[in-house]
């Protein structure tokens, strides 16, 4: 009787993504945990190839060295060819780092990536862009309106992720693009484009590509409806940096927003401003989302915030009118809706100004997003001007944090946030009483002290 041949072994196993077992097939409930539908399809790293083998790695391992013994090594930094982008790189981009850049479709995520590989290949050397989404004479149409020029940019129409390799290996490129991570899928595993397990596995093999070759590599991510990066949370974990482009689709503001950097600071940011020419940095954001303030209209504030390491002065604007139904409206654009509701019972029970009946809307001007406290007194000083229907004098800024006592905290960066709205014009600063006894202003801006929300309403009425 001839001998049965034997099962090939599986190169794929299916992992439980809440406790970790494994499996050799699916289940639509996980038999240790019991958690439905988390089992997740990833190669079977104990039936294929070895892990350094598989990844392009040398075999060897390296020793353990003593920290004393270590050299700093200096890289230099690729400049993006856009100031507002490498700001929000830390200074340019780092040789071997991943980058994620996520953002809704059509916000303008491709169009910035094409403009910055014109430039990195115009001042360090070629750069491959490959795209999963589109093809080749897609791209070379949306950088006839870029005018991209002749820059050494190569263009691959392509989602396997091997193929991608292959052509980094034969082009040697300064810089890679996937266009998206979402689109690209590995060979070793037979599951969908975008699935879990995908995603991870193209995330891993371009960051120990990347870690190998001193490689910058840029990653496009798709975002969820509910505005956060689709794919697994271990893709940001796996990234150096995680950007988010941000912006609204009938405004030309656009905002690159860094939420995570292993080489710079987080929540940096820099704006752009979209046009027939494609993204154009904005080297004074605050004078751009001040230009078309009405100063003369009750309910509208300056707030000075702070993004990162840089000051911004924006328009905080509130409407309190008479509400038509049983129950009061609470609308907030830009800033966190269950902060106007804490605000709004601050302003009831510490200064007297009560809003109930009455519809509140709150907007930050311009499509931008404020979620730092200091943007409190900037709230309710506008939600008290257009409640008391009096503008507030020309030329005065606030900023600071309110509490529940009805008091005004501390920001940090005060004398930054004064410096940037004495340099466009403000004569005045309302801030909390701390940060007026430790910041020195310019001459031509004065600044007020407040400890309390009436004190600071009282400043305002001045």
């Amino acid at each position: 009787m001839p001998k049965p041949m034997s099962k090939p072994a599986a190169q794929t196993a299916y992992v439980c993504g809440s406790c970790g077992a494994r499996a050799g097939k699916w289940h639509g409930r996980c038999p240790d945990c019991g958690a439905w539908n988390v089992m997740v399809e990833e190669p079977d790293h104990t039936s294929g190839p070895a892990g350094a083998a598989r990844f392009g790695l040398p075999a060897a391992a390296e020793t353990a060295r003593l920290y004393a013994e270590v050299d700093p090594v200096a890289t230099e930094r690729l400049s993006s060819g856009f100031a507002e982008f490498d700001r929000v790189l830390g200074g340019g981009i780092v040789p071997g780092s991943v980058v994620l850049l996520g953002g809704e479709p059509g916000i303008g995520k491709s169009t910035l990536l094409l403009q910055a590989a014109a430039r990195v290949a115009a001042a360090s050397g070629p750069v491959l862009y490959a795209s999963g989404e589109e093809s080749a004479y897609q791209i070379k149409d949306r950088g006839q309106r870029l005018g991209v020029g002749q820059a050494p940019i190569y263009l691959l129409a392509e989602t396997c992720l091997e193929r991608i390799l292959d052509e980094v290996e034969r082009l040697r490129p300064a810089l890679l693009i996937v266009d998206s991570i979402q689109t690209t899928v590995s060979t070793v595993l037979q599951s969908a484009p975008g699935s879990i397990g995908q995603v991870r596995e193209a995330a891993t093999r371009l960051l120990f590509a990347a870690k190998q070759r001193n490689l910058p590599v840029f990653l496009v991510g798709h975002v969820t409806r509910e505005g956060s990066l689709a794919g697994p949370k271990v893709l940001e974990h796996v990234v150096d940096t995680v950007l988010y482009f941000e912006g609204e689709r009938h405004h030309s503001q656009r905002v690159v927003r860094a939420v995570k950097n292993r080489f710079g600071a987080v929540s940096e940011l820099g704006v752009f401003e979209m046009t027939g020419a494609g993204l154009l940095p904005v080297p004074s954001p605050s004078r751009l989302f001040l230009s078309e303030r009405a100063a003369s209209v009750p309910g509208s504030a300056v707030l000075c915030a702070v993004e990162g390491s840089r000051p911004l002065l924006v328009e905080v604007q509130a409407l309190v009118s008479t509400g038509a139904y049983g129950t009061a409206r609470r609308t907030a654009s830009g800033i966190d809706h269950n902060r106007l509701s804490l605000l709004l019972a601050v302003l009831e029970k510490r200064a007297g100004l009560s809003a109930v009946g009455e519809d509140v809307f709150v907007n930050i001007a311009g499509g931008l997003t404020v979620s730092e406290p200091a943007a409190d007194l900037g709230v309710v000083a506008a939600i008290a001007s257009s409640l008391r229907d009096r503008r507030i004098a020309e030329g005065t800024a606030v900023f600071g944090e309110v509490g529940l006592g009805g008091e005004v905290r501390s920001a940090g960066r005060a004398e930054l946030r004064v410096r940037e709205a004495a340099q466009l014009g403000f004569t005045r600063c309302v801030v909390p009483a701390g940060d007026a006894a430790r910041t020195t202003a310019p001459p031509e801006c004065a600044l007020r002290g407040v400890g309390s929300v009436e004190e600071a309403l009282a400043a305002l009425a001045e």
